[in-house]
């Protein structure tokens, strides 16, 4: 007896059309419905009664270990047929895991709370930045699917060629195969206290920016549960990008991100044009949705007036937006300002993906500011991001980890200036600098005395500088009591 599909996990976001069926659909980034319905008007069989197809699904990246666990419960599912837009790599990574398999995460942040007597470790995939547990092997599958990628569902040759496959398409048997029920591990995490709506991230390049995001939320970020599962959220983030400049190639694909895609969607983000599967892009929202091309209108303003403060294009519909059910844009507005002789940009999005979608978006805001910049003939400047809900997904956490626990020591210097300290007879004398000036000076034999008085004037930012700024107080005050000489480090 044929046996019937039975998902462990996303049961909610999964589309079963043929119970009996032994084929996947896999949709990738392409909406399922629109992919269905590009299927019916190709003349697919998609009966219930008839039709080979047991399921369809999304896989955008982060549902790969589900995936491979739906699998490995459903042994009659012999093909995973893919017909949809791969945006993020996610085929790719699914075709490593079978034809490559799995290597060792050394070093790696990560753990998992113990199930039953087995202790998962984390794995990567070969050749991919994949980060999944080691629960499950591509040797636990008895017979592997296979995997046939047809294309993009637009794409009318793609459609037939689908459709083709399943008029000729027959199982591969054998019947009855035993299903296979492996837990998904959690992840052993602890969230950092912290003021939630209170984190900001300054940074020189792009991808310091991000590692040190991930690094923010995974410590920081605080346990919700949305309709979409649990996540570690904050609010509010703030990132500044000082010299936001493309990542080279190999870094990028160290992080698991396609260069050309990125260059792809840079291309992409300016172009009005809106697909017939797609709802919303930020392209049409800027350039073409509203009836103005907004981002020839901020060119043109800024031409006539370099200091105009009213360069501000807003994406965010509320007509259709509040009240239409899905495919709500997630980058809210962007400010354009001319400042310190350069074309700044600050953008705030609603929600942000901070593990997937955050750089990304990143290389999409490069590409809107380089467009501009060169309109107005203004160097580009630095971008300033605003989150106001941003998240890792609870099941990526492991993959969180890893990409934090790359994140190195750097010194940064404190834009608010340095301190000279020296012994003045009785006291402790400490100058607040910014380049050749002194600032200011404060003086007393108290180091706790000095301390109150530089933090009520606001003169320190950085906590590495503070840290080292308390230090060398201590140490001036213990000279000063026991008349040792004093030599600021």
């Amino acid at each position: 007896m044929t046996q019937e599909f039975v998902p462990l996990f996303f049961r909610e976001f999964l589309h079963v059309i043929s119970p009996g069926g032994t084929v996947g659909l896999l949709t990738l980034w392409s909406q399922p419905a629109y992919v269905l319905r590009r299927l019916r008007q190709a003349g697919a069989d998609l009966d219930p009664q008839t039709s080979p197809i047991a399921v369809v699904g999304t896989l955008y990246g982060n549902g790969l270990r589900e995936l491979l666990r739906n699998l490995l419960y459903n042994p009659q599912i012999d093909t995973l047929a893919v017909l949809g837009r791969n945006r993020s790599g996610s085929l790719e990574e699914l075709t490593a895991f079978f034809e490559k398999g799995l290597e060792p995460c050394p070093g790696s942040a990560v753990e998992y709370v113990p199930v039953g007597e087995r202790r998962p470790a984390a794995v990567r995939i070969r050749g991919t930045s994949r980060v999944l547990d080691d629960l499950v092997h591509p040797d636990d599958f008895a017979r592997p699917p296979r995997i046939l990628h047809f294309g993009n569902p637009q794409d009318e040759e793609a459609l037939a060629a689908f459709v083709n496959f399943l008029a000729g398409y027959t199982p591969s048997g054998p019947e009855g195969m035993e299903r296979l029920e492996i837990p998904l591990p959690q992840v052993r995490v602890s969230t950092f206290p912290s003021n939630p709506r209170d984190h900001s991230i300054c940074a020189d390049d792009p991808l310091s920016a991000w590692l040190q995001l991930i690094y923010t939320l995974h410590r920081f970020g605080r346990p919700v549960r949305l309709a979409k599962g649990e996540r570690r959220e904050l609010q509010n983030v703030k990132v500044v990008v000082e010299r936001p400049e493309p990542i080279p190639d190999e870094e990028l694909a160290r992080f698991g991100f396609d260069p050309k895609r990125l260059r792809r969607y840079q291309q992409d983000i300016l172009s009005p044009h809106l697909a017939g599967d797609e709802t919303y892009t930020y392209g049409n929202r800027l350039r073409s949705h509203f009836g103005v091309d907004g981002l020839t209108e901020v060119a043109r303003r800024l031409k006539e007036d370099p200091q105009d403060r009213k360069s501000y294009v807003v994406l965010w519909d509320p007509g259709r937006d509040l009240t239409a059910p899905k495919g709500h844009p997630c980058l809210a507005s962007l400010f354009f300002r001319t400042f310190q002789d350069a074309l700044t940009l600050t953008a705030s999005f609603r929600t942000h993906n901070a593990l997937d979608a955050w750089l990304v978006n990143f290389y999409g805001l490069m590409a809107i500011r380089d467009f501009v910049a060169s309109e107005i003939q203004a160097p580009p400047g630095p971008i300033t991001v605003f989150s106001h809900s941003i998240s890792l997904d609870a099941s990526q956490l492991d993959r969180a980890a890893h990409i934090a626990s790359r994140r190195t020591f750097t010194y940064r210097e404190d834009p608010m200036g340095y301190f000279r300290i020296t012994l003045d007879g009785d006291a402790i004398l400490v100058e607040h600098r910014h380049g050749d000036v002194t600032l200011k000076e404060y003086r007393h034999s108290k180091a706790s005395r000095l301390q109150y008085e530089i933090a009520r004037d606001g003169a320190v930012s950085d906590i590495n500088h503070a840290l080292y700024l308390g230090r060398q107080l201590e140490r001036a005050e213990w000279c000063l009591r026991t008349g040792t000489p004093f030599v600021q480090e």
